[in-house]
């Protein structure tokens, strides 16, 4: 049998981070369209901000443009 390796930091904050997601878009799914449409809105927001953090604000721009398009197509 083989030897398990630990995993490092690093690796285990990445493990953890996809086994938080996985659980989170299971019961986002399980809340419907809602759930789901805001998962999607969460994760378009942490991609922006991070590139943003990284000094490239170009896809908070995408981001505000699609959703200002948006509003403008399903404004009551």
């Amino acid at each position: 049998m083989a030897e398990q390796v630990p995993l490092t930091g690093a690796q285990r904050r990445e493990y953890n981070q996809r086994l938080h997601a996985a659980r989170r878009q299971q019961q986002m799914a399980e809340r419907g369209a809602l759930g789901v449409a805001e998962l999607w809105f969460d994760e378009a927001r942490r991609i922006a901000k991070a590139k943003a953090a990284k000094g490239d604000e170009s896809a908070l721009h995408d981001l505000a443009r699609t959703l200002s398009n948006w509003a403008d197509r399903h404004r009551a």
